[in-house]
């Protein structure tokens, strides 16, 4: 026996409310109250059609208000208005949503839904680390239900993340390969090399927050994985400092797309994002202190943190650089990025074999390291290139109290520094006459 609810039929298995409106109200209302009750139980259609039933009498109320005999002369306002326009009734049907059951969504869905929001709060390269993973998750987890996936999973997750190579995305196979083929394409192309355990403790980190995330949204009631840890310890193997000959190697190479950016990195030890998205308009004049440039976020980039907004003095060498070749308006590197600027100095590296250990990066290490050897105090050192730093050992007196040090000591410290190669402006020491 099929069961009958007044006001609601069964079509396709879902229970649809409609319910006709009276006719001399239908040119304002139109023919019907009709809505989905999205579900298939005949109970739960029965509660819904009466809180529908209610919201109809409220519309039928309010429209016979706006449809009665003297509206004009009621609603003054609405005289010059056609009674569709008119019509603006404070009744809101109540919407409802088909039960859900806890982890039954699919984690390649959740996956998308998890990167969308991510994409709103960090910036691309961050998002392109979060993505990455996501992408690993998703090729071999993605079809099945997020609340299947236990800690069996997640082990074999790990296992198969540490058979990952360095390089293997970088072949034409594994641009657009899975978690699995990707770990099968290592063992032809680079057998005896694996990710870093730092590099594949980033990797499943990614992964973990996915699954937090999962939970934070109602999807899960907890995170399977959470207890799980790559098994190999972590090693920092940081890049190598420039040495004074390699730094000559550097500037003497005069490389096309770098050689201006070097000079940057050297001598005030600027990230190369920081240089990449440098104005015109950073430059700023200081009176007889000369010109300072001025580090802040813009259109082009953000910064590391809130210790990278500083004011740095630029180098004499600077000075003269920004008096000949560079743009006196927009952007001082029209056409350098992150990723050029990482692609132009690995070439260099080919060609001068003596450079391999270093990367960009260095020319910051070599700037603090020449403040260092001058005898600069560290905390004076920090507030040039833009670290945190406690300034005390208390971590109190300085970092709380003091105001930082002044222009005239930024610029003695910047004065200081000595490149080992004659840029063409002084003597061997790169003293600018």
């Amino acid at each position: 026996m099929s069961i009958k609810i007044k006001y609601a039929t069964k079509l396709h298995n879902t229970w649809v409310y409609r319910r006709t409106y009276p006719k001399h109200l239908q040119p304002l209302l139109g023919s019907s109250l009709k809505q989905s009750l999205k579900t298939t139980d005949a109970n739960t259609a029965k509660a819904r059609v009466a809180e529908l039933n209610e919201t109809f009498t409220s519309i039928i109320k309010e429209a016979e208000t706006y449809a009665s005999a003297d509206t004009d002369a009621a609603h003054p306002e609405l005289s010059n208005t056609t009674p569709q326009e008119a019509l603006r009734l404070p009744v809101i049907p109540p919407r409802y949503r088909r039960v859900a059951l806890l982890g039954d969504r699919r984690v390649a869905e959740l996956a998308q839904s998890h990167l969308s929001s991510q994409s709103e709060k960090l910036r691309p390269g961050s998002c392109k680390a979060v993505r990455f993973a996501a992408e690993l998750l998703v090729s071999y987890l993605g079809k099945a239900k997020v609340g299947d996936i236990a800690q069996q999973e997640g082990r074999n997750t790990l296992s198969l993340i540490s058979q990952l190579s360095p390089n293997v995305r970088k072949y034409r196979e594994g641009q657009k390969a899975g978690l699995s083929e990707l770990v099968k394409l290592s063992k032809q192309v680079e057998p005896d090399r694996i990710l870093a355990p730092q590099t594949q403790a980033r990797i499943w980190k990614h992964m973990l927050q996915f699954l937090d995330w999962c939970v934070e949204q109602g999807e899960l009631s907890n995170n399977s994985w959470e207890h799980l840890t790559i098994r190999a310890k972590p090693e920092v193997y940081p890049h190598k400092v420039l040495t004074d000959e390699q730094v000559a190697t550097l500037l003497q190479a005069k490389d096309r797309v770098l050689h201006s950016a070097l000079l940057f990195g050297l001598l005030t030890g600027m990230r190369s994002g920081e240089i990449c998205g440098l104005m015109a308009h950073d430059i700023i004049r200081k009176g007889n202190l000369g010109r300072f440039i001025k580090i802040q976020p813009n259109e082009l980039r953000q910064l590391k943190s809130k210790a990278a907004e500083r004011e740095v003095p630029l180098h004499q060498i600077l000075e003269q650089l920004l008096d000949t070749p560079l743009p006196r308006q927009g952007r001082l590197f029209p056409h350098l990025t992150v990723d050029r600027v990482v692609k132009a100095y690995s070439r260099l590296r080919h060609i001068y074999p003596t450079l391999t250990g270093t990367v960009f990066h260095s020319t910051r290490k070599w700037f603090i390291t020449q403040c260092e050897r001058t005898g600069v105090p560290e905390h004076y050192t920090a507030t040039l290139v833009g670290h945190h730093t406690a300034r005390s050992s208390n971590k109190l007196t300085y970092a709380l109290y003091s105001g930082g040090i002044s222009d005239a000591q930024k610029r003695e410290i910047v004065d200081g520094i000595r490149l080992p190669v004659d840029m063409g402006h002084g003597n061997s020491n790169g003293d600018v006459s």
